[in-house]
């Protein structure tokens, strides 16, 4: 069967628990359906980039599922319907990635992984500083071209 991953953001004033029970509730509509969830991850509520339905904040959820295409289109449509579920992606993959998901893992072990191994040309620590330029390089106004007509 093919492997999915899916990422759902429910309503910010949901318990924890009601959000993780949307976890169980749509895992068991994949595994009616004749698929099964292989991992899932609550992630917790994370700030979102603008507002959704009047909502700043969200409860984000991953699961790892192995489901036939019908499966994951019944339960799409369920969290579509769903008036606590904001919204969802769903990506079909060749393998499901080994232990926790980036989001669950430390900012330092990532580093270690090197999957953030461009940290170093933001000009951190232990990197090189670049000068700034200095007000001095400009040109006075009467050094500027002029493009167009003169001004008064």
């Amino acid at each position: 069967m093919p492997l999915y991953e899916h990422v759902f953001i429910s309503r910010q004033d949901l318990s924890n628990a009601q959000a993780e029970g949307l976890i169980e509730h749509f895992s068991t509509v994949l595994a009616d359906n004749g698929g099964k969830v292989v991992e899932n991850e609550y992630w917790g509520v994370k700030t979102m980039a603008y507002k959704i339905n009047k909502n700043r904040k969200g409860h984000y959820a991953f699961l790892k599922s192995d489901a036939p295409a019908a499966a994951v289109q019944e339960m799409e449509r369920l969290m579509r319907l769903h008036d606590d579920v904001m919204r969802v992606l769903t990506i079909k993959v060749d393998k499901h990635g080994e232990g926790p998901s980036v989001q669950m893992q430390k900012r330092d072990e990532r580093d270690r992984d090197g999957e953030r191994s461009d940290r170093g040309d933001r000009g951190g620590f232990g990197g090189e500083r670049r000068e700034r330029p200095s007000f001095g390089d400009r040109p006075d106004r009467g050094e500027r071209p002029s493009f167009g007509a003169p001004r008064r």
